[in-house]
């Protein structure tokens, strides 16, 4: 979900429950790729996975440390040689932010195994970075802290840890709350996020009735706060879709989901897509969730490092024997 800060004050932005973006301050995994990266993408889109693989490990012959090609390993399936690159890029940190760069890149490798707990472990290692950046930089620093442990409990509820999701996005609005004014987040931004959380929890819970009232207080947020809401509102119909294909009503998650991903920001979006899959598949139309599944999977970046990659890629994976 969108930051407020775009609306009020053109500053960073992480996404959030979704996916977050390199954060402020950090540096990131981009930049300009090497000739070898720009094959192995391509190798990649046409699902040549060995060619794509071998083109990467070229790359760090000549550049070991590269986290470019490490996110690619990930999303080709090499998680194992993946974490060795970050783990060696951590070793080599000589500034805090590059090593929490490197770490929060480690947490989104454990993140393609579906491994929570090592998730987490990386995340919380961010944010004690960030927690250093407190006093520099208040706003940034307990913005971004919120969104590291919004990450790791999107990795746990899509992972099937119910329970350390549930602590996590309860501590990332913990974590936000406590940004100083001026603030560039509004805790209608934060309180939102926590119950369209607690609302697809109660869902995989198959507590029906509880995830209404979620949804129904994260309609209220919305309602109360237009500015919020104009960045926000497109995630509205992620949460009733959700909440709606984990309590068995098919019918309501096919429409919200649809709605969903007819909205900007949201269309090539490869979990949202993989949503709507799972729930031609639950309503017994297997031909329907095959197609969908294949417009996910060419929705999919080789380069995407993030929470909806991470459960995408080996998802789709299984699908699709891709």
């Amino acid at each position: 979900m969108d930051s407020y800060r775009h609306l009020c004050a053109a500053a960073l932005f992480a996404a959030v429950s979704l996916s977050a973006q390199p954060p402020q301050g950090m540096g990131g995994r981009g930049g300009p790729q090497s000739e070898n990266l720009r094959q192995a993408g391509q190798l990649f889109r046409e699902g040549k996975t060995s060619e794509a693989l071998a083109a990467v490990k070229k790359d760090l012959e000549s550049n070991p440390n590269s986290q470019q090609a490490a996110a690619m390993l990930d999303n080709l399936g090499a998680t194992a040689d993946a974490r060795k690159v970050f783990q060696r890029v951590i070793d080599a940190a000589t500034e805090p932010a590059a090593k929490a760069n490197a770490q929060r890149g480690m947490a989104m490798s454990y993140a393609f195994d579906g491994d929570c707990r090592n998730t987490v472990k990386y995340e919380q290692m961010v944010i004690a970075y960030w927690q250093t950046q407190e006093q520099a930089q208040p706003q940034n620093a307990f913005y971004q802290e919120g969104e590291m442990a919004n990450e790791a409990a999107r990795v746990c509820i899509d992972s099937g840890d119910l329970e350390t999701a549930e602590q996590w996005y309860r501590k990332g609005t913990e974590f936000g709350l406590k940004e100083p004014e001026p603030k560039r987040n509004p805790a209608s931004l934060w309180n939102f996020r926590l119950e369209h959380a607690l609302g697809r929890l109660a869902a995989r819970r198959g507590n029906k009735a509880e995830a209404a009232k979620h949804v129904a207080a994260a309609r209220k947020i919305l309602d109360g706060d237009s500015a919020m809401a104009a960045q926000q509102e497109r995630f509205y119909p992620y949460l009733v879709g959700y909440v709606a294909l984990y309590t068995g009503d098919f019918k309501t998650a096919e429409t919200e989901f649809t709605k969903m991903l007819s909205l900007p920001g949201n269309t090539n979006d490869p979990f949202m897509i993989c949503l709507l899959g799972m729930t031609y598949e639950r309503m017994g139309n297997q031909a329907k969730a095959d197609e969908t599944y294949r417009k996910a999977a060419a929705a999919l970046s080789p380069n995407g490092h993030n929470p909806p990659a991470a459960f995408a890629r080996p998802f789709l994976r299984k699908k699709l024997a891709i």
